[in-house]
């Protein structure tokens, strides 16, 4: 897998690397491509969508080695675990940038809003709280746009689907 990353700076591979190695954590050539596969992600993909992309490149690559590997960055603050409502499945995001998740409540797609000034969320909550933010990592609910049609077809209120009208 390319390296160059189509919409996070090259340096942001170089950054996951870099950190590893002074952790002394190992840097193999599985470990290389699942880092690059999430920084150039346009989803946010399950650790099977991600074995099942890479396999025919690293065919001797297990399933239970994504899944560590997706923890490693995890526990190192890279990649953010995203659980959809009634979906068992866990979804990784690369946190290269600030942004908010937004998650389709109907059908558990999920986009990322970029227009987002993190800073200023970190700031606001250290003044009214006094905890120094390290991170922000935001989900908001909504219905997605192929969704709103369907319902629209349907005939079915948006607002039925209102958090608060359960």
């Amino acid at each position: 897998m390319d390296i160059h990353t189509h919409h996070r700076p090259l340096d942001a591979y170089e950054n996951v690397i870099e950190h590893l190695k002074r952790k002394h954590i190992r840097i193999t050539e599985t470990r290389k491509a699942i880092i690059a596969y999430i920084i150039n992600s346009y989803e946010h993909p399950s650790a099977e969508k991600i074995y099942k992309d890479l396999l025919p490149e690293h065919p001797n690559m297990s399933l239970a080695t994504v899944y560590n590997n997706m923890k490693v960055l995890v526990k190192e603050g890279f990649v953010a675990e995203l659980k959809v409502t009634n979906d068992p499945i866990t979804y990784y995001d690369f946190m290269g940038h600030q942004h908010i998740n937004i998650v389709c409540k109907y059908c558990g797609d999920i986009a990322d809003f970029m227009d987002v000034d993190a800073i200023d969320i970190g700031k606001e909550a250290y003044e009214q709280t006094g905890y120094m933010i390290t991170k922000v990592q935001l989900t908001a609910y909504g219905i997605c746009p192929k969704c709103q049609e369907k319902l629209k077809a349907a005939g079915e209120p948006f607002m039925a689907y209102r958090e608060d009208n359960k």
